[in-house]
């Protein structure tokens, strides 16, 4: 589903995503195609990669490469190749990323790094390939995917926490150090979105209960929705905006985490 494109926003201008193969990934590869873009797409799932590129292709021009972004190699020839194809780059967004869950004592050391790997080396490896191709453009925008959780604190979640707080404040020191070359960077922060690495929480009641209780917006996210965010970040529509890290929670970081207080005094 691509809801609400702008047709024609993107024409001319060569995007790159990693992580593309699926989620909000995969739905702003959508987003960006159905809005004229050229697409460079990255993603370590080869079979998933190809069925994207074959979906798009008739849209409009797009390549994949497998890429695992916590090698820089990959991540630089991903960028690359993008600029040999379509011969520039606008847009990155470096999306990748995996979760890992586990206190402090308990964590594999392994699953820590490797978590700091895909989320966060991975951002700063695709900065550092992409800004010399977007400054050779005339400036462009970067958008990273940070999370809520790159915001506050989860229970269990220390290396994922800690990669999505480093995307946030990395993606600000780059909006810092490129505004006057003419490149953006902003981050999208998602709570719970609906894709494929929540389907197990979205398939546990329990976790599922919790949820309704305490999004303000009573739903859990679509990949669609973010994707939405993402392009306007990306066009000329937030040309005045960078260095930002945009929620997209349905509210749940509007709260305090206090109670529902209605609910004891007006019984709402």
């Amino acid at each position: 589903m691509t809801r609400n494109a702008v047709p024609g926003r993107f024409a001319g201008r060569v995007v790159l995503i990693t992580g593309a193969a699926s989620g909000i990934g995969a739905a702003s590869a959508r987003r960006f195609s159905a809005e004229g873009a050229a697409l460079m797409l990255g993603d370590v799932n080869a079979e998933g990669l190809a069925s994207l590129v074959k979906e798009l292709d008739s849209t409009g021009p797009v390549a994949g490469r497998t890429t695992d972004v916590s090698s820089l190699e990959q991540v630089e020839a991903l960028t690359a190749e993008a600029v040999e194809r379509f011969s520039r780059l606008d847009v990155v967004f470096n999306n990748a990323g995996i979760g890992a869950y586990g206190k402090a004592p308990d964590l594999d050391p392994e699953a820590w790094h490797r978590t700091i790997a895909v989320d966060l080396d991975s951002v700063f490896y695709g900065c550092r390939a992409a800004i010399p191709r977007l400054r050779a453009s005339g400036g462009g925008a970067i958008v990273n995917t940070a999370s809520i959780s790159g915001l506050f604190g989860d229970y269990g979640l220390g290396a994922y926490n800690a990669a999505k707080a480093a995307v946030m404040n990395l993606t600000r020191t780059v909006a810092l150090d490129h505004a006057r070359e003419g490149i953006r960077a902003n981050a999208v922060c998602p709570g719970p979105i609906e894709t494929g690495l929540t389907t197990a929480l979205i398939q546990n009641t329990g976790i599922m209960e919790s949820y309704a209780e305490r999004i303000p917006m009573g739903r859990i996210g679509l990949a669609d929705e973010v994707a939405g965010v993402v392009a306007f970040l990306a066009s000329d529509d937030a040309s005045y905006i960078t260095g930002a890290g945009i929620a997209i929670d349905g509210g749940v970081t509007a709260a305090t985490g206090q109670p529902n207080f209605t609910r004891f005094f007006e019984g709402g």
